[in-house]
């Protein structure tokens, strides 16, 4: 048969995808924008089916789904995320919905060897069939092309005419599919977040100890945009990200960016999944100098380490005095989760004349027990108490408020300490200096 004729062959309707789905199977969705918003809006039918005992893992989820936020669904799906989002810290007093604690690099294989009593059954997004056959994994390639790799999954894909044609190690061909719906679904969108005055202090002590020709890894929201802006300056920049942003297209576009000095691709960006506003996505399309790598490449701390002057820039919650950094833990709350923050962190440091940056604002604004506002501040001396080590005091290197940067990187606690109050907001300087002396840290 000719490619399209396998593709005619595979088509399904949404009922019928579903139909393919058994007792026991292991769902796992596309991460972020990637998922498959038609199917999983009809996935709790599976309940009416009496299709039991589903394990579904979810990363970056963007719907509300039934069968996430109806709590009647929790006797047919138990779902495990490994990133929260605002849907999943919602619902995550719900007994069917739990966390599962991953670095970036070893979700997948993690996860398949904890479930190889299942079968995996993968439900994504793809740009539609070029002429050859193959199919683009559009925006998200963090784990999927891996599971198509390992043989042992169910492939059943969503195809979406608005998804973006991308290219790297993200090409499937229509053999390895078997089933797939089509939709003309808009793809999810966020809005490009804004930059305040910290926002750009915190960007300009990071950016002038970036230097040109470096490799950059830049997350999303308010400080890694303010980083990009103020790299617009900078020249023969490369990026080698998880992640790819609006702030990484207008570096593009600027002129900083140009990947003529990268160890790795040369020439291209590289990353393992997309996210943000339209404008991005148009960027993509078509477009061969970004390639979409699997996951487990991108994020090895080992192939990191290969580019020279590698940049690692990440956000966090909060930092204790040791260095201890809380990313993704309200006390004993999931916020969100440990990503590849590890892993670029380590990555980056091993890098020739690589660095990485935890960046933070220096207070939080809370409501206390009798609902009145506070500030309380975001460097302390011990973590909350139920707070996730996202990074390790021994991996940290650069840590960065509005106030200044502490350098960590070979240093003692009593050194990491002084310089850790030193970046702290003024009014709290004297009690965490107090607190130090009582831990006999300083």
């Amino acid at each position: 048969m000719s490619v399209q004729e396998i593709y005619t062959q595979k088509k399904r309707t949404v009922a019928e995808c579903l139909q393919l789905i058994a007792n026991g199977d292991h769902l796992i969705c596309g991460l972020a924008a990637s998922e498959p918003m038609t199917l999983l809006e009809s996935l709790h039918e599976l309940s009416d089916q009496k299709v039991s005992d589903l394990l579904l893992t979810n990363t970056l989820p963007m719907g509300a789904y039934e069968f996430l936020v109806n709590p009647k669904y929790g006797q047919t799906f138990t779902v495990s995320s490994w990133f929260y989002t605002p849907v999943m810290r919602k619902n995550n007093h719900q007994p069917h919905i739990t966390f599962q604690p991953n670095h970036l690099h070893r979700a997948m294989d993690k996860r398949l060897t904890a479930t190889a009593d299942r079968r995996p059954v993968l439900l994504t997004t793809c740009a539609p069939m070029d002429r050859h056959g193959y199919l683009s994994l559009s925006i998200g390639n963090t784990y999927e092309k891996q599971l198509i790799q390992s043989g042992k999954a169910l492939v059943i894909v969503e195809v979406s005419n608005r998804f973006p044609r991308t290219f790297g190690d993200n090409q499937i061909h229509i053999s390895q599919v078997d089933a797939l719906v089509e939709t003309d679904r808009p793809i999810p969108c966020l809005p490009v977040n804004g930059i305040n005055s910290y926002d750009e202090r915190i960007g300009a002590l990071i950016a002038e100890r970036i230097e040109d020709g470096s490799t950059i890894q830049l997350g999303i929201g308010g400080i890694p945009n303010a980083v990009a802006k103020a790299l617009e300056v900078r020249q023969h920049l490369g990026i080698h990200t998880e992640m790819f942003t609006d702030g990484m297209v207008d570096l593009i576009e600027k002129g900083a960016v140009t990947n003529s000095m990268k160890t790795l691709h040369r020439d291209q960006s590289v990353c393992t999944f997309a996210l943000g506003s339209q404008k991005l996505y148009d960027f993509l399309d078509d477009n061969p100098s970004v390639l979409f790598q699997q996951g487990c490449w991108t994020n090895d701390p080992s192939v990191i380490a290969q580019n020279h002057q590698m940049i690692s820039i990440n956000t966090t919650i909060e930092v204790d005095f040791g260095g201890q950094c809380c990313s993704e833990s309200l006390g004993y709350q999931q916020f969100s989760g440990t990503g590849g923050q590890a892993d670029t962190a380590i990555g980056a440091q091993k890098s020739p004349g690589g660095k990485s940056f935890i960046a933070l604002y220096s207070t939080a604004q809370i409501t206390d027990a009798n609902g009145e506002k506070k500030n309380i501040s975001k460097i302390v001396p011990t973590l909350k108490p139920g707070a996730v080590v996202s990074l390790s005091r021994n991996d940290v290197d650069y840590v960065v408020t509005e106030y200044g940067v502490a350098a960590l990187r070979g240093e003692s606690i009593a050194s990491r300490t002084r310089q850790l109050i030193d970046i702290a907001h003024p009014d709290f300087r004297e009690e965490l200096t107090a607190e130090a002396k009582k831990m006999n840290f300083l």
